[in-house]
């Protein structure tokens, strides 16, 4: 479409190494669209540059795009830790991260990040969520369970193609999954969110700070009072 040419001649470039990166995926794995691409790889490396994480937790390694960009935000010392349950991926990920000019910033491991991310004692800045939508829900309260106050997560596909305001959603579990996780989001007043209809939906949810009692009434200390 040509706005979204125009987009894309309008966003910084994407690395060569990224690119081949995308090249490869759509080649040799069946689903090459679900790997980030050159706008959303762009966005999240500029989110990280914003929240200046030290740690981020990614759910959904697939092959690497994602996690490569979100590294190229970090800072010297950041670090990315990033789960794949499907072991059929790792042959074609882990060349792929660790050949990359920042895989000294990521740990790529295979598992199931709801059980063993928490397991690593590490409480995280930043998340990005992009695994198995049938789980969604559950991910994104284990997630925000390590997640320090003021964090952020960043949930993928969270319009499914469209499909969430469709009346037939309940038959597909993927759907269904995606549509529980987006009304279990919006109700929980631990957070704030935005969607932004990018590609396929990407939610931004902040975790509201813990409260400073001393601040109570903040906003209108130091108002001078109004004479009569």
């Amino acid at each position: 479409m040509r706005i979204e040419d125009y987009i894309l001649r309008h966003t910084s470039p994407e690395p060569d190494y990224l690119y081949r990166l995308w090249r490869a995926t759509n080649v040799h794995t069946i689903h090459g669209r679900m790997a980030s691409g050159h706008l959303q790889g762009r966005l999240l490396k500029m989110l990280v540059q914003m929240i200046r994480p030290t740690n981020i937790l990614e759910v959904g390694t697939f092959s690497g795009y994602s996690a490569i960009a979100m590294a190229e935000g970090l800072e010297p010392g950041g670090r990315l830790y990033t789960f794949e349950i499907n072991d059929e991926m790792e042959d074609f990920t882990r060349p792929w991260i660790e050949q990359s000019p920042v895989a000294n910033r990521i740990d790529f491991r295979i598992g199931d990040a709801l059980t063993e991310a928490p397991k690593l004692g590490i409480t995280f800045d930043m998340a990005f969520i992009d695994g198995d939508k049938r789980h969604y829900r559950e991910c994104y309260d284990m997630v925000l369970s390590i997640l320090r106050p003021g964090g952020y997560i960043v949930a993928d596909n969270t319009l499914w193609d469209g499909h969430v305001v469709e009346a037939a959603y309940e038959h597909d579990q993927q759907t269904q999954g995606v549509v529980d996780f987006n009304n279990h989001v919006a109700s929980d007043n631990r957070v704030e969110q935005v969607i932004l209809p990018l590609r396929d939906g990407l939610t931004l949810i902040r975790k509201r700070p813990i409260p400073d009692p001393s601040r109570a009434g903040g906003e209108t200390k130091g108002r001078r009072e109004v004479k009569k």
